[in-house]
């Protein structure tokens, strides 16, 4: 890496705090949008989305995400990462904007996906303009203040989305977005220098294609059915083979080219491949737990956003307090005999959610969320940490792309997988209390709880309410279940993956790289990553 203008330290301090801005911003979008999720559901308040709608209005944005991030770096090599980060937001902010506004739930999922595209570019240019702004120890300790951003956003975004839907009607939250983005844009083009890394990395256009449609077609199949409750229909299990057909297909490409964006031959290696296996399962069960949840209190237990975003805080208060627990613990014991008892233990609040009720005290959903929370704190941080700091130099930015992209990828399959396990046992559950019921309401009633609970108030059929929340506890019930079964497999696979006490994995011999960018991208992953 060409050493980097030194800038005064004022500007270095002000940099950092526009960098801090835009992190938060990402970080509370993605937050208050589960917080968002019952509301937007609700055919009065909200679009009347179905559970299949609200699922891509989810994943849309994580799928662009994770596929466009390569990408993203590799356009801020030849352009400068300033502009590219300006693009990313201006994208971000005038998505925002179109999802605040949007009048059916087929709009919000663009905007999503849309918003998915500018987070993509805007995240491989916040690690980039940090490294190239700080250097030595203050790279460090900058690294360390950029992180907190995450867990203040994780834990003011549930809140602020309970307060802004209280108040004023669903667009605003996406709405908040446009006037901080605008302030950062201005922040970017007063202070920031337009760094271009001296080393261009090559843009994999096929890589990137093989990727999308792999996921996309992939999300699909899972998601549809969930809508058809069927998994042997060919619109269902068709896309399914053909998004892992394409799959295979972006890994035989990365293994054919030079400079793969996401290298393979690093999932061959026990530790490095299990333990991202066993992250890439956790976040599945956090992704698919997370959108039970959002339900649960709203839907069922019947809080008010507001309410129900103040009873997420333990998660983000266990994850805040789990991670420089479990680093504290791993410098002592090692790190298996942290991280497997604390995934079993998330598995355990996992299934948890198989004894909740409608009748379940607030204090008892209150110690699960913090358990739940200290343990994926305990597992997700020291865990990433761990696998990209015991990479040689050069693989470390390899082996980050890696662990990014298989966390990502684990997020918008579970909320597939998780979405679906709900909607088919919600509409078997409730199909016996609707004998009886007219055509139109009995249609209403099976798309979701949150249709049921409105039609049987539009008609005046308590009754039907009942059914539907039972129908909906059943659902979550089973999903939790299952939810669990895949966390266990997690924390087995961890089990095998990572050494004992006193031993440690052998390098894996890989190309030549700039090794302060490669380092670089480690301490950022490692900050970063008990934000998830």
């Amino acid at each position: 890496m060409t050493t980097p203008p030194t800038l005064p330290k004022f500007r270095q301090q002000l940099i950092l705090a526009v960098l801090m801005v835009c992190s938060l911003l990402i970080w509370l979008d993605n937050t208050v949008l589960s917080t968002a999720l019952e509301t937007l559901a609700d055919p009065v308040r909200g679009l009347g989305a179905d559970p299949g709608e609200l699922q891509w209005a989810t994943g849309s944005y994580t799928l662009a995400f994770a596929t466009l991030m390569f990408t993203a770096g590799a356009l801020g090599d030849r352009f400068g990462h300033r502009t590219v980060f300006s693009s990313g937001l201006a994208i971000f902010a005038g998505a925002s904007l179109w999802a605040a506004y949007a009048n059916d739930a087929g709009q919000l999922i663009a905007a999503r996906a849309a918003m998915g595209v500018g987070s993509a570019l805007i995240t491989p240019a916040m690690l980039a303009i940090l490294m190239w702004t700080f250097t030595g120890p203050a790279r460090a300790a900058a690294i360390g203040i950029f992180s907190t951003s995450a867990g203040v956003g994780m834990a003011i975004g549930p809140v602020l989305a309970g307060f802004l839907l209280d108040h004023f009607w669903w667009g605003s939250v996406f709405l908040i977005n446009v006037p901080v983005a605008a302030l950062a844009l201005i922040g970017l083009a007063l202070l920031v220098p337009n760094f271009r890394s001296p080393t261009l990395r090559p843009l994999d256009p096929a890589g990137m294609l093989l990727s999308i449609g792999g996921l996309v077609a992939l999300a699909y199949g899972l998601i549809r059915a969930g809508q058809v409750t069927a998994w042997s229909r060919a619109d269902v299990w068709a896309p399914i083979v053909v998004g892992l057909v394409l799959l295979a297909g972006f890994v035989l490409v990365e293994l054919r080219v030079k400079a793969p964006s996401f290298d393979p031959r690093l999932l061959a290696q026990r530790t490095f491949g299990g333990g991202n296996v066993a992250l890439g399962l956790l976040l599945f069960a956090v992704a698919a737990i997370t959108f039970y949840n959002a339900f649960y209190l709203q839907g069922a237990l019947g809080f008010s956003p507001m309410k129900a975003g103040l009873a997420t805080i333990p998660t983000a208060l266990g994850a805040l307090v789990g991670a420089p627990l479990a680093t504290r613990l791993v410098r002592r014991l090692s790190l298996r005999p942290v991280a497997v008892p604390a995934l079993t233990v998330a598995a355990l609040t996992m299934g948890g959610y198989g004894f909740l009720g409608l009748q379940t005290p607030l204090v008892w959903i209150e110690i699960l969320l913090l358990v739940q929370g200290l343990s994926i704190g305990m597992v997700i941080g020291p865990v990433t940490a761990a696998l990209i700091g015991d990479l040689p130099l050069d693989r470390a930015g390899a082996g980050s792309a890696i662990t990014n992209t298989v966390r990502q990828t684990g997020s918008v399959v579970g909320i597939a997988v998780g979405g679906s396990i709900l909607s088919i046992v919600y509409r078997r559950a409730i199909e016996p209390s609707l004998e009886g019921v007219p055509g139109p309401v009995r249609d209403q009633a099976r798309i979701s709880a949150e249709q049921a609970r409105h039609v049987a108030t539009a008609t005046n059929r308590p009754t039907l309410a009942q059914a539907a929340d039972d129908a909906f506890i059943h659902a979550m019930h089973v999903g939790a279940g299952w939810i669990a079964v895949i966390t266990l497999l997690g924390a087995a696979v961890l089990l095998v993956a990572l050494p004992g006490a006193g031993k440690r994995r052998s390098p894996i011999p890989g190309p030549g790289a700039d090794h302060e960018e490669a380092r670089g991208s480690e301490a950022m992953t490692a900050a970063q990553a008990s934000r998830t």
